[in-house]
């Protein structure tokens, strides 16, 4: 079968719209999962046993379960206990749970490459814990888990074809339905695609240009 030019071009627009609801749901999952994975990784962080227990068994329990069964229990289960949420929010917020888990590891190893002695200045300086992580601990942890975070979001770009099992019309639900109604799958999904690479190439650059300006500059190439 010949690939056909005329039919890209004609269902590029269709495609270019989904292609705006993937970079939502990527962009509002990844905003979801920089809070979850804070708050695990204070967990884990905490004084009270059972606080880092909990912490720990939810970073691991989510890390080690299936993207497309926690979108599953969102979107099937959930309403079962009252609880209903739109496709599109039961994407972003199993995509933000889901890799919460993976940003709390970036986040610990982050802090713990943090010298001791960092912290103990901060002690005697009398700072708050929460002044000794906003002044002194997180402007020298942000900058090495800067790439560890944008793996994490290429990785949640290419994951959102998972929403689409839900019903969210993202890029890749969208190609499905164009070549299940003309019967040609070529050209929509080879778009996909190729779609997805520009996206993934893209991200790259705007990867190392956050991580350039984060870090010290005696430490810049």
């Amino acid at each position: 079968m010949e690939f056909s030019f005329d039919l890209l071009w004609e269902i590029l627009p269709q495609l270019l719209r989904a292609t705006v609801v993937t970079i939502e749901a990527t962009l509002a999952g990844f905003a979801i999962s920089l809070i979850v994975g804070l708050v695990m990784v204070s967990g884990m962080r905490a004084r009270q046993r059972w606080l880092r227990f909990l912490s720990r068994f939810a970073m691991e329990f989510l890390r080690a379960t299936p993207l497309l069964v926690q979108v599953y229990f969102l979107f099937f289960v959930l309403p079962g206990f009252g609880i209903t949420l739109s496709p599109f929010l039961t994407g972003v917020t199993a995509l933000g749970l889901h890799y919460g888990a993976y940003a709390a590891e970036a986040y610990r190893a982050g802090l713990e490459s943090v010298p001791r002695g960092q912290w103990e200045a901060a002690v005697s300086l009398n700072y708050s814990r929460l002044a000794a992580y906003r002044h002194i601990v997180l402007p020298q942890a942000l900058p090495p888990i800067v790439p560890s975070l944008g793996n994490i979001a290429i990785s949640m770009l290419k994951d959102t074809p998972i929403l689409a099992a839900v019903t969210v019309t993202e890029l890749m639900f969208v190609a499905n339905e164009i070549g299940s109604e003309r019967f040609q799958y070529t050209e929509p999904v080879t778009a996909a695609a190729l779609i997805y690479l520009v996206l993934s190439l893209a991200a790259a650059p705007l990867i190392n240009f956050i991580d350039r300006r984060l870090r010290p500059e005696e430490t810049r190439a």
